[in-house]
């Protein structure tokens, strides 16, 4: 069985088990967070939301929060000595699922 959610303007295909990376939440590492916006719920029987499947939602424990690796910007003017540089990095939740409910 697989679920398709919607969290950090993003879709993400889930099934039991996976760990997927998703856009920083407001939650504590350790605790568990239900994802309610399931576009799709797939296995023996599949169901499609319009837009979302109703009473469907994914349970999973959130395993910590970070950073991912530095993007350097870098703007470069030719013939005037106009340089800038600049560096992000975009913070995530990693996520481990733990049941889907349809």
């Amino acid at each position: 069985m697989y679920a398709i959610v919607v969290t950090g303007g993003k879709q993400v295909k889930v099934s039991v088990g996976d760990k997927i990376f998703v856009e920083k939440l407001n939650a504590e590492a350790g605790s568990d967070v239900t994802l309610d916006k399931v576009v799709f719920v797939g296995g023996e029987k599949a169901v499609a939301g319009t837009p979302y499947v109703a009473g469907a939602t994914v349970t999973a424990k959130v395993e910590k929060h970070g950073l991912e690796k530095k993007v350097v910007i870098y703007k470069y003017k030719t013939k005037r000595n106009e340089r800038k540089k600049q560096g992000h990095r975009q913070p995530y939740t990693c996520l481990v699922i733990k049941s889907i409910n349809a």
